[in-house]
C-alpha cells in the first residue's frame, strides 16, 4: 500500500520468478540441466505446501514457456526439471484404476474413493455407463478429481478446498442448470452457467475414461432416478432437462439443454455452494506431458520415442490406445483432453502459436497483442509508473 513501482518488462518478471525458485532450491539453471539435486524442503511431503518437487514442477512450466515469454527457448532446462520430478519423486504415481493399470517405470498406484455423489442406489441402476454418479466407487482419473481426492498419489502441489473451512471452489454452481440441484440435493441452486464446446467434447474417443468423467450429458435425472423436468421450458423440445453437446453456448443463463456441462471436479450429495475437491497446480500427469513436450521440441520430432512413451502412459491410464507417432497438433489436442479444466489451456495455445491465430466456433482470429492481458484500469489510475500494454 502507498508504494509506487516502475513497470517491469516480461524478461524482468521471468528473471525474478526463476531466481526466487532457484534460490529456494539452492541450484542454478545450468546445475538443473547437469542433474544437480536441489535442496530438500523436508521429509513431510504435504501436497498443500510447495516441496522441492513442486518447485521443480513450477520451473519446468516456466522453462517450457520461456520462448513465448522472452523469446529464448529453454527446452533442455524444462526437460531436466520435469525429469528430476519423475525420477526422484518416488512418492508420486499416476492415479490409476485397477482396470487401467499402466507400467511406466513401475510408477503406478491404483486409487479408489467412495463415490460421494452417487445417485440413490435403491432406485438407479449400478454402473450405468457414461454416468459416473451411478458408480459405487470412483477409480483412477475420476477419483483424482473427486470431492474426497485429498489422499491421491498424483498431486504434487495442490490448493486445499473444503466446503466449510476453505471455500472458493464452486464449479457445480458455475456450470449446472438450476434443476440439477435435485440430482445432487445441493443446498443451493446452481446458476445455469458454462458448457463445453461440441468440437472439444467430440475430440475424446468413445471409451476414454476422461470423457465419462469430464462431462455431464444427456437427459438428466433426480436423485431417485426420475426424469428431471424444467416446467418453465418455453420451447417445443419437451421439458426434460437434456444436456446436449451439439448446442454450443459459452455464457451464463444458457439454454437449459445447451452443452456438455463441466463435471471433471465431480459433485457430492448435499453439496454446499463451495466444493471440497482439491485443485492441482502441479501433478505428475502434467509433469510427464511437460517432460514429453520439452523432449520432443528439443529433439525436433513430435514422435521422439522416450517422450512418446510418457504420452502413452497417460493415454493408457485413460483406457485409450497408444500413439505410434504424433504431430504437434495431436500433442496439443491430447494435452487439452488430459488437462481440461485445470487452467492451462490459454498458456498452451499461446506456446503453440494457436491463441491469436486460432479460430473455433464463433471465435475469429485475435490480434497478436491479446496474448498479453491488459493491466487493470484501477492499477493504472493509482500509479504513476504503469502504462497500459500495447493494443488496449
Amino acid at each position: 500500500p502507498d508504494t509506487d513501482v516502475a513497470q517491469s518488462t516480461r524478461a524482468e518478471v521471468f528473471t525474478f520468478v526463476e531466481s526466487e525458485l532457484l534460490s529456494a532450491l539452492g541450484v542454478t539453471r545450468a546445475g538443473i540441466i547437469a542433474g544437480d539435486a536441489p535442496t530438500s524442503f523436508g521429509s513431510n511431503q504435504n501436497a498443500y505446501r510447495v516441496s522441492e518437487f513442486g518447485a521443480m514442477g513450477l520451473l519446468s512450466k516456466l522453462y517450457l514457456n520461456a520462448e513465448a515469454y522472452i523469446g529464448t527457448a529453454m527446452y533442455d532446462a524444462a526437460y531436466a526439471a520435469a525429469d528430476y520430478v519423475i525420477e526422484n519423486g518416488t512418492m508420486y504415481s499416476l492415479a490409476t484404476a485397477a482396470s487401467y493399470s499402466v507400467a511406466s517405470a513401475g510408477r503406478t498406484s491404483d486409487f479408489k474413493v467412495p463415490n460421494l455423489g452417487r445417485l440413490n442406489p435403491n432406485s438407479v441402476p449400478a454402473r450405468e455407463e457414461g454416468n459416473i454418479y451411478t458408480y459405487e466407487e470412483l477409480e483412477g482419473y475420476t477419483a483424482m478429481f473427486a470431492a474426497n481426492n485429498e489422499s491421491n498419489p498424483e498431486f504434487i502441489w495442490s490448493i486445499e478446498f473444503d466446503d466449510v473451512t476453505a471455500g472458493g471452489m464452486n464449479f457445480s454452481m458455475m456450470t449446472l442448470h438450476y434443476g440439477s440441484q435435485f440430482t445432487w440435493n445441493f443446498t443451493a441452486q446452481p446458476w445455469n452457467g458454462y458448457a463445453s464446446l461440441e468440437e472439444f467434447y467430440n475430440s475424446y474417443e468413445d471409451g476414454d475414461a476422461r470423457k465419462a468423467n469430464n462431462f455431464i450429458v444427456g437427459p438428466q435425472k433426480d436423485y431417485g432416478g426420475s426424469a428431471l423436468n424444467d416446467f418453465a421450458a418455453d420451447d417445443t423440445g419437451g421439458i426434460v432437462l437434456d444436456y446436449t453437446p451439439a448446442i454450443n453456448e459459452l455464457e451464463p443463463n444458457a439454454l437449459r439443454q445447451s452443452g456438455a456441462r463441466l463435471g471433471k471436479f465431480s459433485f457430492q450429495q448435499f453439496g454446499r455452494p463451495d466444493q471440497s475437491n482439491d485443485f492441482p497446480i502441479v501433478r505428475l500427469g502434467d509433469v510427464m506431458l511437460m517432460s514429453a513436450e520439452a523432449q520432443m521440441r528439443a529433439a525436433g520430432s513430435w514422435s521422439h520415442a522416450p517422450a512418446l512413451a510418457l504420452v502413452n502412459a497417460v493415454r493408457t491410464r485413460a483406457g485409450v490406445s497408444a500413439f505410434s507417432s504424433m504431430t504437434a497438433d495431436e500433442f496439443l489436442a491430447e494435452r487439452g483432453r488430459e488437462m481440461f479444466q485445470e487452467s492451462s489451456r490459454r498458456t498452451d495455445l499461446i506456446r503453440f502459436g494457436k491463441y491469436s491465430s486460432g479460430t473455433w466456433w464463433e471465435k475469429a482470429a485475435s490480434p497478436a497483442h491479446k496474448t498479453l492481458f491488459p493491466i487493470p484500469f484501477d492499477a493504472i489510475q493509482s500509479s504513476t509508473g504503469l502504462s497500459q500494454n500495447a493494443g488496449y
